[in-house]
């Protein structure tokens, strides 16, 4: 038997990075499909160029016949050269990125995760999304403390020897901001899968589950029903956790992918709530008090609630619902040539685990499931990848996931039926990304 014909592979260009600049980060607010047109074409531009020197570098012979590259005919640095190891010189744009104009301080800003450049699912800490509300605090662990009072027995104030003391365990979540996407609510407003869904990671955290800590002071099981969790930074985030959350997965963590936390991430001790925005997993935690109703705290006043069209504000709405997003292909990148692709992307829901993904390129008028990377895990990002073949037509492509609970990632026109446009959170609707005869992918949205 003659086996079947294979498709060429095709060839992705990157997006560029950090092609958004302040001044047209300021035009994407007065004309956004404007912006889009012109980054699109600065980015294809960048492309282009940039290609073309590595291409003609594979056809010209670096390393054939007796023209051997540099680093085959020398020794190279010795072992332990650096105490710390870092990326490959070579890696040094993978970086997470400001987005311009943002906000006005970058002391309380956010820094977004470089996803299309990522494979699997564990974020590395280095690029790990950051928010801060007023700068990133630098601890000395030998100083900090924990103190945990309120409805509580036996009020404790714990170093982080004693926390260091307790049984520990591990557990894979991601971390999302409750504004991921928030841009895009209104209409299409950056160009890359790093600007519209980059305030978004996962790790392996390490530490403390906050039932053991809880049951360490005893709390009142009749009375306490919330938890008020404060951080040491300058602005002393405070955020209400339920105690049906506390007794659950919540965790007090130092340890984060199997090293300390860094100090943007919260060293040396933050909360991890799993599934919840993350303004919740508080970081550089000093204080867990037990209350018996919510404390209603600037962030949960002010900030972090959701403007419904009929004027109402609506509080407490934590929970991260399932959602997904290509990464490849995606905003920025380019397309060389017709034949097969790997359309790949991540998966997520903050009410337990993907159950399925289902992927469109044609705008949702068609699907197709796609496969699940193992592991799959509840509360965590999930990769998924589908087979296709490009015939050079423009495409739309969509990813629709499932969580176990029997959410399905909702359509941005049936998300705006219910929550409007002048929100900011939770913006869970399906992303489309427009991929154009040229091979271009540009950021675009279907009504």
């Amino acid at each position: 038997m003659s086996e079947s014909k294979q498709p060429p592979r095709g060839r992705v260009i990157p997006a560029p990075e950090n092609h958004v600049t302040a001044d047209e980060y300021a035009q994407a607010r007065s004309s956004r499909r404007g912006f889009m047109r012109q980054a699109a074409a600065a980015a294809g531009g960048a492309l282009a160029s940039a290609a073309a020197p590595a291409l003609a570098q594979s056809a010209g012979g670096a390393g054939n016949g007796p023209n051997l590259p540099s680093w085959t005919r020398s020794l190279g640095p010795g072992v332990a050269v650096t105490g710390y190891g870092l990326p490959s010189k070579f890696e040094s744009a993978v970086q997470r990125r400001l987005s311009p104009g943002l906000t006005r301080s970058p002391q309380s800003s956010v820094s977004f995760t470089p996803l299309q450049n990522l494979f699997g699912i564990i974020t590395p800490s280095g690029v790990h999304f950051e928010r801060h509300h007023s700068g990133s605090a630098e601890i000395n662990p030998n100083e900090h403390r924990l103190m945990i009072h309120g409805l509580v027995r036996r009020p404790l104030i714990l170093s982080m020897d004693d926390i260091l003391r307790f049984p520990s365990v591990s557990r894979v979540h991601f971390i999302e901001c409750g504004a991921n996407s928030g841009m895009e609510w209104g209409n299409v407003a950056v160009p890359t899968v790093q600007y519209t869904h980059g305030m978004l990671a996962c790790s392996e955290f390490t530490g403390v589950l906050l039932s053991t800590l809880l049951e360490e002071v005893g709390y009142d099981k009749a009375r306490g029903k919330y938890i008020l969790a404060e951080g040491a930074d300058g602005s002393a985030l405070t955020r209400t956790i339920p105690i049906e959350f506390a007794l659950d997965d919540v965790m007090v963590v130092y340890g984060q992918n199997g090293e300390m936390l860094r100090p943007e991430n919260g060293y040396p001790l933050r909360l991890v709530v799993p599934g919840v925005q993350g303004v919740s997993s508080v970081k550089w935690l000093r204080r867990l008090e037990v209350g018996d109703k919510p404390w209603n705290t600037r962030e949960e006043t002010l900030h972090y609630v959701d403007l419904m069209p009929d004027g109402l504000h609506r509080q407490y709405s934590g929970v991260q619902e399932v959602k997904s997003v290509i990464t490849t292909p995606s905003g920025g990148q380019k397309l060389l040539d017709k034949g097969y692709y790997e359309i790949s992307g991540l998966a997520w829901s903050g009410r337990g685990k993907i159950r399925r993904v289902d992927v469109s390129t044609d705008g949702g008028r068609n699907w197709r499931t796609a496969v699940l990377q193992e592991p799959v895990m509840t509360k965590c990002l999930t990769r998924f990848r589908l087979d296709w073949n490009w015939d050079g037509r423009p495409a739309f492509l969509q990813s629709r996931a499932v969580d176990e609970t029997g959410h399905v990632q909702p359509t941005m026109s049936a998300l705006r039926e219910v929550r409007g446009t002048r929100s900011i959170y939770h913006n869970n609707g399906i992303k489309t990304w427009g991929l154009q005869a040229s091979g271009e992918v540009w950021n675009v949205q279907i009504a």
